[in-house]
């Protein structure tokens, strides 16, 4: 084989691993740039039932309202836990660029700890006001309380049960570009949901407690 053949092959065998690498980083920005698309339909759900919370909130039915059965001291411990869970998945997404599986590990199993106290405390509070007579069948507001809450608490249960995917996944198969990435994207979900937690606490608890 000639030296110049050889270099051609060289050549493009380099040309070859760099649209490789390439395409794997595109493919990565692709996932979290569709992952942006999804939180963007998800805000048009959350928005659309804020907005049908807005409209119902006064239709109490002869019933209680949020000042009879809020319990805002109890509300701030849940919503601390979920704000602490948020900045404990910032640090297992630093300790996962630096590569570092331990560290990632600790700090995902400590943010799943206080998601679990966050949905243990909302459990325990639907089911407070529904053996007091409270149920969401009661009025308006109370369907539309239930319904707004319990949208997103079925949204901490599912980014708690990915959560668990992922340990799973980072114990097994370590912190590759894949494992990283799907990281990125949980903790975009995670810390959107630790966004609207906070419009839903000042909207439905704040607002509802006056």
């Amino acid at each position: 084989m000639s030296a110049t053949t050889s270099a051609s092959i060289n050549a493009l065998a380099g040309v070859h691993a760099h649209e490789h690498h390439h395409e794997h980083h595109d493919s990565g920005g692709n996932t979290v740039f569709g992952f942006w698309l999804y939180l963007m339909t998800d805000c048009l759900l959350f928005a659309s039932f804020f907005a049908t919370y807005a409209v119902l909130y006064m239709n109490t039915a002869g019933g209680v309202s949020g000042k009879d059965i809020f319990e805002l001291d109890f509300v701030a411990v849940e919503t601390a836990a979920l704000l602490l869970s948020s900045i404990t998945f910032g640090f297992a997404m630093i300790a996962a660029n630096g590569q570092k599986k331990a560290q990632t590990l600790g700090w995902l199993a400590v943010t799943f700890a206080f998601g679990a106290v966050f949905i243990g405390m909302e459990v325990y509070e639907f089911h407070h006001l529904i053996a007091h007579g409270n149920g969401p069948q009661q009025s308006a507001f109370l369907t539309s309380f239930f319904s707004l809450v319990g949208l997103h608490g079925m949204h901490v249960t599912a980014g708690l049960i990915w959560m668990t995917v992922m340990m799973i996944e980072v114990l097994r198969r370590g912190l590759g570009k894949q494992t990283v990435t799907r990281l990125s994207c949980l903790s975009l979900f995670w810390h959107f949901l630790d966004i609207v937690w906070i419009c839903v606490f000042s909207v439905v608890y704040l607002m509802g407690a006056m």
